[in-house]
């Protein structure tokens, strides 16, 4: 408990020295830079979309008042569209992304009039996913500006703005009912607890705690969203989604472990190569959620987030693979101790429970991290909100499994045994291992 105290202190004082953005109005610095191409952001926009561009203290390095300003700008395009766009460059059928029929011109910086700013609002009326592009065209030449990019969609008859892209406007409804499931299961836990309260183990109070997190966390998450939604800002709602969110994966990662030593089921204490497991995860989950948070503020093009995001997707891979590992020790011993204490189906009775709990933790590992990234990468941004919904089912799934089956129980299948079952356990288990040999 020291170690995740330590670890959430580290996780809040460097997350309070990353500067958080603001979603879908975002503020960018551009200094001295040549890139010809600097993409900015994504977003989904319905027939009713608005981009509202401020560009200020623009300053190009090259002073010449003759300079054709057409040539730098901002332009929209789809992904189809930048590839064809592409394939116009290479062929010579264009010099400049600006000049292509197949992107939405913005603005170029002709609109400044000589003046080192200007505003544009754009319509955008075509329904689709469009990427806010900067083009330089002039070779040799350094553009500094300060860039405020919004995208919205209006709705309803009062034209109010929604800052969430479509595919994602529908997130706070599926985030705050999901919250209510897990308030829910929380109450439906406390109620366990009480009845069989001459059964409980302290790792069912932990339990409870993992619940009541991951319900705050989704309350919190979706009060974000809906801040974002309405004025595309979170207002500091995702200061408080960051540390939830911190808190339950610390939290869930633990309990893994825990569960699958056997602490408190089967043993008061935890074997030094178990404590050693959670030296490695609990930290780990602090660099993986502090990558998390850059990810989630930065720009989809940003320079760093590559980086962050490899560093995340690694950290994630490790802690994955090293809560498995006491539970293949515990099979291990359990199946060692079938053998050697007479009490073969009190044994096999743990064994299997451990092994199905295996084999859910990696079905659940699997289909949050593989399948619901291909589910993103492959539904339109309309669905967006799918991926996001299957992922949420995927973790309720596990919770309630992991709560069923590690319940507290009167009669407790680990020592609740008939002298058939054990002779039966025994027999199972010395055919076991005669197909092993």
């Amino acid at each position: 408990m020291a170690l995740i105290c330590r670890s959430f202190l580290l996780f809040l004082l460097i997350s309070l020295l990353v500067s958080y953005g603001s979603a879908e109005v975002r503020y960018t610095e551009i200094r001295s830079d040549a890139r010809p191409i600097i993409p900015f952001d994504q977003f989904g926009f319905t027939h009713t979309g608005r981009l509202e561009l401020n560009v200020s203290q623009i300053d190009l390095s090259n002073k010449n008042p003759n300079i054709d300003l057409a040539r730098v700008g901002f332009f929209l395009s789809t992904l189809d569209a930048w590839m064809h766009v592409l394939q116009q460059l290479a062929d010579g059928e264009v010099t400049c992304a600006l000049e292509s029929d197949l992107v939405k011109l913005v603005s170029d910086f002709k609109a400044a009039k000589g003046d080192s700013r200007f505003d544009v609002v754009f319509p955008v009326n075509n329904a689709d996913q469009y990427t806010l592009v900067f083009a330089n065209c002039l070779s040799d030449v350094k553009v500094s500006m300060t860039v405020r990019s919004a995208m919205y969609n209006l709705e309803g008859k009062q034209n109010s703005r929604d800052y969430l892209s479509a595919g994602q406007t529908i997130l706070p409804r599926v985030y705050f009912l999901l919250s209510l499931v897990y308030f829910s299961l929380a109450g439906i836990w406390i109620y366990v607890l009480y009845k069989k309260r001459l059964t409980v183990f302290r790792i069912h109070f932990f339990m409870l705690a993992v619940v009541v997190l991951k319900a705050f966390n989704l309350i919190f998450e979706a009060e974000d969203k809906s801040y974002i939604k309405r004025t595309g800002s979170a207002h500091g709602w995702d200061v408080l989604f960051y540390i939830f969110s911190f808190l339950k994966g610390v939290m869930l990662f633990t309990l893994i472990v825990l569960i699958g030593t056997g602490w408190s089921f089967l043993k008061p204490f935890l074997q030094d190569k178990e404590k050693k497991v959670l030296m490695i995860v609990i930290p780990l989950q602090v660099v993986a959620n502090i990558a998390q948070v850059v990810i989630d503020e930065t720009s989809p093009f940003g320079e760093d987030r590559i980086t962050w995001k490899q560093v995340f997707l690694l950290v994630d891979v490790i802690c994955c693979c090293a809560v498995l590992f006491p539970i293949v020790w515990s099979i291990k011993n359990l199946r060692e101790a079938a053998r050697t204490d007479g009490k073969a189906a009190v044994n096999l009775m743990k064994l299997t429970l451990f092994r199905q709990y295996y084999i859910v933790v990696i079905c659940y590992i699997y289909f949050t991290r593989v399948v619901v990234y291909a589910l993103e990468t492959i539904t339109s941004y309309k669905y967006f909100w799918t991926s996001v919904l299957a992922g949420e089912l995927a973790t309720l799934a596990f919770y309630v499994f992991t709560g069923y089956n590690f319940k507290p129980e009167a009669h407790n299948p680990y020592f609740a045994i008939d002298d058939e079952e054990e002779e039966a356990a025994a027999e199972q288990l010395k055919l076991e291992d005669e197909f092993e040999l």
